[in-house]
């Protein structure tokens, strides 16, 4: 039977293993008291909900073109002499764009000229005697046909007067559109021939040598579904984005409407004014968009603080540092815009988007800026 010196003894051995042991196991206990990191969402994943213009209404999607377009045709056969502009290059109206050898037009006028001249003189002559033959037919000189004769010729004379005077303007007009001109004010999108091109003149296949667009004013030919017609109206408001400039948005005006469905995919065609002064836009970009026709100023977020797995509409908000989930109702959606009308929050709170909104409830957060 052990002695109560032999306990003691055997106490003091296993203190220290004790105190150890008991430093081990509360270890893993201060460890996992300390806090969890601050979750780092980037500042581009978080919004601030403000009052904010939203539109809706019926989409659409077309093409640009310019307003004015004028394809310049020769309007005499002959060799390019000389091009004085160049694709992209802006024209005043009236400013000379190619020149045509004018050789056989030149040769044309001076016949009409001459041809003109040799006319007044010979209606000259035949004038003057008809004027004899009638003061001779007052005298009983001549019989009533010899001066109905002399009339005749005078007549004839000026007629041919008349043609030849016709003949000579042709050439001259002729001999002018060996100049070709811009129609007006606008840009060069297409030059097709080059100096030293034989060209054919005429209405029937006449070369095209330019083609020139005024890009101040373009129009955007679009395509509605049948069912919103009613809701669409001249002077209505029109704003979408570009290929290639996603991020801009641009307005124009409903100038026109088809007044006939197309039977196949049920679509309206109308026509969209777009000004351009700046001529920051191109002819050809296609777009897309809407016709505004409900337009509301109110809180609202970036649709995507909106949970699309969510049965019901919420949004994550940051307060204290802490990401809280709130229900809101949602009200006017703009697609272009991408924000959503929403009660349930306040002007000024932050709320996550897109990815961060997967931030579980009650997390930390950090926003962290590009710079650091």
């Amino acid at each position: 039977m052990p002695t109560p010196q032999s306990l003691l003894r055997r106490f003091v051995r296993l203190a220290p293993l004790v105190v150890l042991a008991t430093a081990a196991c509360s270890k893993p206990a201060a460890e996992e008291a300390a806090p969890e990191p601050p979750v780092q969402v980037a500042a581009d994943q978080v919004a601030m909900v403000d009052s904010l213009e939203v539109e809706s209404g019926p989409a659409l999607s077309g093409t640009l073109t310019a307003e004015r377009t004028a394809q310049v045709r020769s309007q005499m056969s002959g060799t390019v002499l000389a091009l004085y502009v160049k694709e992209g290059q802006a024209v005043s109206a009236g400013q000379a764009i190619a020149l045509i050898d004018t050789t056989v037009a030149a040769e044309q006028a001076r016949s009409a000229r001459s041809a003109l001249r040799s006319a007044q003189v010979q209606a000259q002559l035949a004038t003057r005697n008809a004027e004899r033959a009638a003061t001779l037919l007052k005298a009983g000189a001549i019989a009533d046909r010899d001066e109905e004769g002399a009339r005749a010729q005078a007549q004839s004379a000026a007629a041919a007067v008349a043609d030849a005077t016709s003949r000579l303007a042709s050439a001259e007009k002729l001999l002018r559109d060996g100049t070709v001109r811009a129609p007006f004010a606008g840009v060069i999108s297409e030059l097709p021939v080059s100096t030293g091109d034989v060209v054919q003149g005429g209405a029937g296949g006449a070369t095209l040598l330019a083609t020139v667009v005024d890009p101040t004013e373009l129009t955007l030919e679009a395509s509605v579904p049948a069912e919103h017609l009613g809701a669409i109206k001249r002077g209505a408001q029109v704003e979408f984005t570009l290929n290639g400039m996603s991020t801009k948005v641009v307005t124009g005006t409903v100038a026109r409407i088809n007044p006939t469905v197309d039977a196949t995919t049920r679509q309206v065609r109308i026509y969209i004014v777009v000004p351009n002064r700046n001529q920051a836009l191109a002819s050809g970009l296609f777009a897309e968009g809407r016709v505004t026709v409900e337009a509301t100023r109110a809180l609202a977020v970036p649709i995507s603080a909106l949970d699309p797995r969510a049965t019901t509409p919420s949004v994550k908000r940051l307060k204290g540092g802490k990401v809280e989930l709130v229900p809101v109702t949602v009200g006017l959606r703009d697609a272009l815009r991408e924000r959503v009308v929403v009660t349930g929050v306040a002007r000024g709170d932050t709320v996550l988007l897109g990815g961060a909104i997967g931030t579980p409830t009650g997390s930390s957060v950090r926003i962290t800026r590009a710079d650091g």
